[in-house]
């Protein structure tokens, strides 16, 4: 069955769901974005079959209309709503990364016999903006939809039935539930990050050799905090509740790590890096709530031609790579070659490529 959708938002994230509903020729996808320039690159780069200058008009005529906006812009536009003409059977959703305030407002939406059903794709890239999207950035990803409990479930599956051409994986959750679970993974890790980050820039006043050792292990534990920060500052504030709880959580840690280290108690200590290693080994490979690449690790000798030695192979078996970077300095490796890839797919046949072609080693951290 033929159905129109329409984007609003235009950026990596919208771009992308754009994107990927094109999978289908059942669907036409028409864009709206505040910025014409965005509007403009979406209709050339297709990233929509068509675009509007008019989400109030254009959205009488729509079977589905996804808001990939910010969380604030997004609850703005659903006061919008409220007085808008809609189509009698229109499904709503957005992709915010908090889900509190917005399935707040769906409430509202739901008095006056509008269906909202939240939605938070958890996939990212290094990169922002349209020109970044592409239709497999959510391959393997977690999907989360966050209905109100009222909702029709024959609502429920029309929306899960489109969002398949994601090749997420779709899951149905709470949005107090998704808005804890996200406060863990996701949220709290980026405050514990930038925390980490304004503590070396306070030793680096000091002493500014400590910025240098910093380039190789601690920037990629510290690599979340470089995200956009009125975006962080705004999920903060819409979560505020559960991160309070998490940094709670994380003081007392804190204190009996330091009750551990006080006692000098050598057996406490080991026990506390075996049992996180042992947990972190079993944490799944594949995308999590948080941005992830597909990295690999490959050890490479000091000499010209190296990193050239392992791009060509990579290209010969025709294997795309999206990031290069070396890891100058770390306390347990060193000479590192970091390479990213799309998915794990091609981190698989990197890797084979790697070990049946070159004497370098790598490792999966």
């Amino acid at each position: 069955m033929r159905q129109t959708v329409l984007i609003v938002g235009l950026g990596l994230i919208g771009g992308s769901v754009a994107l990927a509903l094109q999978k289908s020729p059942q669907n036409w996808v028409i864009g709206y974005d505040e910025n014409p320039d965005t509007l403009q690159s979406a209709k050339v780069l297709g990233v929509v079959h068509e675009t509007t200058n008019d989400l109030q008009q254009a959205i009488r005529y729509v079977d589905v209309c996804i808001f990939a906006t910010p969380v604030n812009a997004t609850l703005h536009w659903m006061e919008q709503l409220k007085d808008w003409e809609l189509p009698p059977n229109i499904i709503i959703s957005d992709t915010g990364s908090t889900k509190g305030l917005i399935m707040q407002k769906a409430e509202e939406l739901a008095a006056r016999g509008i269906s909202f059903i939240g939605g938070h794709p958890m996939a990212g890239s290094h990169k922002s903006g349209v020109l970044a999207a592409k239709p497999i950035l959510f391959e393997n990803a977690y999907y989360m939809l966050t209905p109100l409990a009222q909702e029709s479930d024959k609502k429920v599956a029309q929306l899960r039935e489109l969002l398949k051409l994601t090749n997420a994986k779709l899951m149905v959750v709470d949005a107090e539930e998704h808005d804890h679970m996200t406060s863990i993974v996701s949220h709290f890790p980026h405050i514990v990050a930038a925390s980490l980050v304004h503590q070396l820039s306070e030793e680096n006043e000091q002493n500014q050799l400590t910025k240098q050792l910093a380039a190789g292990g601690f920037r990629d534990m510290t690599r979340i905090a470089a995200s956009n920060p009125q975006m962080w500052s705004d999920i903060l504030q819409q979560n505020k509740k559960h991160i309070l709880e998490q940094l709670h959580r994380w003081q007392a840690e804190m204190r009996r790590v330091e009750t551990i280290l006080e006692r000098d108690d050598e057996a406490e200590l080991t026990a506390f890096f075996a049992e996180a290693k042992h947990f972190r080994d079993e944490l799944p490979l594949t995308q999590g709530a948080m941005f992830s690449t597909f990295d690999l690790y490959i050890d490479v000798p000091d000499h010209p031609g190296s990193i050239a030695e392992v791009t060509a192979l990579l290209a010969q078996e025709r294997i795309s790579i999206t990031n290069i970077r070396i890891v100058e300095t770390r306390e347990d490796v060193f000479g590192i070659l970091v390479v990213s890839f799309t998915d794990e797919e091609d981190r698989k046949r990197a890797a084979a490529c790697i070990e049946s072609r070159s004497p370098y080693e790598y490792y999966i951290a």
